[in-house]
């Protein structure tokens, strides 16, 4: 499992790559996604909403003794940084939302 973890993450650098070099970034299915705000904002919501999913399924597999302690270890610490992540762009976009209401016109 801890492989999927790398190769999620390779190919979630790749995108981010491409995204700002500005070729089309593609999803599982290879189809092209958008590049404006609100789709890397949607793109990023899917994403923590994957990880959350990802790490409560493998907490419900080590209570019954089907999952690797470490594989679920690994889950829940990428959840929670991708909630942290989440959350800090979140800020950063009311804070940005809230300069530019104040701005004189």
């Amino acid at each position: 499992m801890a492989i999927t973890s790398f190769t999620d993450a390779i190919a979630a650098y790749t995108n981010a790559a491409k995204s700002v070099t500005g070729e089309p970034k593609s999803d599982e299915t290879g189809a092209a996604t958008g590049t404006d705000f609100s789709s890397l904002l949607k793109d990023g919501a899917k994403a923590a909403i994957d990880a959350g999913k990802k790490s409560e399924e493998l907490s419900m597999q080590a209570i019954a003794g089907k999952a690797d302690i470490s594989d679920v270890v690994a889950a829940v610490n990428n959840a929670e940084l991708t909630l942290q992540t989440v959350v800090a762009v979140r800020d950063k976009v009311i804070s940005a939302y809230n300069q530019i209401i104040q701005m004189p016109i």
